[in-house]
């Protein structure tokens, strides 16, 4: 990802699974997110997604859980990552 910044990467063994997050500051929002970060946080058990949240070129920012994909409002970074746990502390 050219002129992005790597602000966080993070890969641990968690409740039977493993999360890993990744956030870039990027120099332009990923469209049509607005805001300028990328990133990708991934809760995975046994290789099947559990719960995960980024932001897309083209769909912009939304989570999943399970099988579903719904939008996520995105604000700031300590708050994903909040969400994130508080979903992942959720699908346990």
């Amino acid at each position: 990802m050219p002129d992005a910044t790597l602000i966080l990467r993070t890969r641990d063994v968690y409740s039977g699974g493993v999360i890993e997050i990744v956030v870039w500051a990027v120099p332009k929002p990923v469209p049509p997110s607005d805001h300028g970060f990328k990133y990708r946080l991934v809760f995975a058990r046994h290789g099947k997604r559990i719960v995960g949240y980024d932001n897309e070129q083209g769909k912009g920012d939304h989570r999943h859980i399970g099988a579903e994909e719904m939008p996520y409002k995105f604000v700031e970074v300590p708050g994903v990552l909040a969400d994130f746990m508080r979903d992942v502390e959720a699908s346990k």
